[in-house]
């Protein structure tokens, strides 16, 4: 919970910036808070602006390693639904109550949510619950984007374009979508999705947005290495 004084201190303290975010599913070689907190400490010394990061615990141990400002989910999956990033309220208390993250990012597309919100009701239904909480919404489109910040949004991300069925399937980052939002809505855009490079990142940027997140290409090195391996076999033979 944080004055609006602390809003936005902690925006302009991100502005222009590279928030990385450190995330690891059950499945991957590096899962685990303690492994998550050495990679926040080692993207801080590299001088990043803030963290995103997923769970209550990976949050607390990254709080304990590093001073910088995190972006808070809960990745959880329900019968019926496609919304995984923080998609009922039971993950939002669990953020507020035991992990206090400076941002909560929540999916805010237009699917349903397990139980049975959309983007725009669920924003709602936050923000009347935890009115001083700084609430990132995750949108795939600018209809998305623009009702998210209508709705009561503190950021807007370009999180789950090409992840939804109804959204560009682009190999890259979705530089239009980050455009036509940081045109349109009157919040800070947050540019994420698929950011492979420094040069994608400068790109972003140009686009208007007011920061960037980019995980994949700096902490996650299994995915990494699947990418030289696809290169390396894709090149051509003399």
């Amino acid at each position: 919970m944080v004055s609006s004084f602390e809003a936005k201190k902690l925006l302009d303290s991100i502005k222009g910036k590279l928030i990385v975010s450190c995330q690891a599913l059950e499945n991957e070689p590096l899962f685990g808070s303690d492994t998550m907190a050495k990679m926040a400490d080692a993207a801080c010394r590299g001088g990043a602006a803030g963290i995103r990061a997923n769970t209550v615990a990976d949050i607390l141990a990254i709080k304990e390693k590093v001073n910088l400002p995190v972006i808070g989910i809960i990745k959880r999956e329900y019968k019926g639904s496609e919304c995984y990033i923080t998609p009922t309220m039971k993950e939002v208390d669990e953020l507020f109550e035991m992990a206090r993250p400076e941002v909560i990012a929540v999916d805010a597309t237009c699917r349903k949510h397990p139980d049975g919100e959309d983007g725009v009701e669920f924003i709602k239904k936050i923000k009347s619950k935890y009115p001083n909480q700084l609430l990132m919404a995750d949108v795939s489109t600018l209809d998305e984007g623009i009702r998210a910040w209508k709705a009561g949004a503190d950021l807007v991300s370009t999180t789950l374009s090409g992840y939804t069925s109804y959204s560009p399937a682009i190999d890259g980052p979705d530089f239009e979508l980050m455009r036509e939002l940081s045109s349109r809505v009157d919040i800070p855009v947050i540019g994420e999705g698929r950011i492979w490079s420094p040069e994608d990142a400068v790109k972003a940027f140009e686009q208007g947005v007011h920061a960037i997140v980019v995980g994949g290409a700096i902490t996650r090195p299994m995915e990494i290495t699947k990418r030289f391996v696809k290169g390396i076999r894709g090149r051509k033979q003399f």
